[in-house]
């Protein structure tokens, strides 16, 4: 029992100590590494550089601070500056010169549109002025045509009546009028019939052709006098009345 207990009180710090080199290895490893590192610096020469980083160093290990002025690297950065924005800059003036170029050729074309379409617009009202200057020109002149007159007369008064006769429609001649006239009134507007059926029924006839006043009311020809005596009211509303009754006033030969 002693000496295993004594066994048991040895192995313990042997443990311990085993554990704490296994604690102490990765650290020992790391110095180590290091040590090599801070060794092969030292070795390289004033001049050299290291290999991963191009950095000069020193004999004593440590790595040297880049040399150069700041001057130095001032102007290399101008100059890289100005090799990089030179391409740039040139491309630049060329975009703008082309676009300069496309904007005036843009102002060209607009101002040829609106030329063009100012001449077409002038033409158009040319074209316009020569059309309405053709119409008139192919336009009859309007006659200022003063109006008839008749001698007051009867030749006059049977002219006259035909001019109205012919408008409404009603037939008759120049002559078919002056023989049944001179016939009935030997011409005299104011002539009246005193002695036959129609004078001794209250009517009777009057003026040139001898129209009994019921007649003459009855075929009045719109537009003349309403006084029987009328000459041409008398003419008219005899040859319309005989124009119903026997076809024409050319047909009358006698009494009618």
């Amino acid at each position: 029992m002693p000496k295993n207990t004594l066994n048991r009180r040895l192995s313990r710090p042997l443990e311990k100590f085993s554990a704490l080199n296994k604690q102490h290895k990765i650290a020992i490893a790391g110095v180590s590494t290091l040590g090599a590192a801070a060794i092969a610096l030292s070795a390289i020469p004033g001049g050299a550089t290291t290999v991963a980083g191009g950095t000069p160093a020193v004999a004593g290990g440590t790595p040297a601070v880049a040399a150069k002025p700041v001057a130095a690297e001032q102007t290399q950065t101008r100059d890289l500056h100005a090799t990089l924005s030179s391409p740039l800059t040139g491309d630049k003036v060329k975009l703008d010169a082309i676009k300069a170029k496309q904007q005036a050729a843009a102002k060209q074309k607009a101002a040829d549109a609106a030329k063009k379409a100012a001449a077409e617009r002038k033409a158009a009202e040319s074209r316009s002025a020569k059309k309405a200057a053709d119409r008139s020109a192919k336009r009859p002149q309007m006659e200022t045509v003063a109006a008839k007159t008749y001698k007051n007369n009867l030749d006059g008064w049977i002219r006259q009546s035909l001019d109205i006769m012919h408008s409404k429609g009603i037939p008759g001649s120049y002559h078919g009028l002056h023989k049944n006239i001179m016939r009935e009134s030997s011409g005299n507007p104011r002539a009246i019939n005193g002695w036959d059926i129609n004078a001794i029924n209250g009517i009777p006839s009057k003026g040139l052709l001898q129209v009994i006043p019921p007649t003459f009311a009855t075929y009045h020809v719109k537009g003349t006098s309403n006084d029987i005596y009328d000459p041409v009211a008398n003419i008219t509303a005899a040859a319309n009345y005989a124009a119903h009754r026997y076809g024409s006033i050319d047909n009358v030969n006698s009494a009618y």
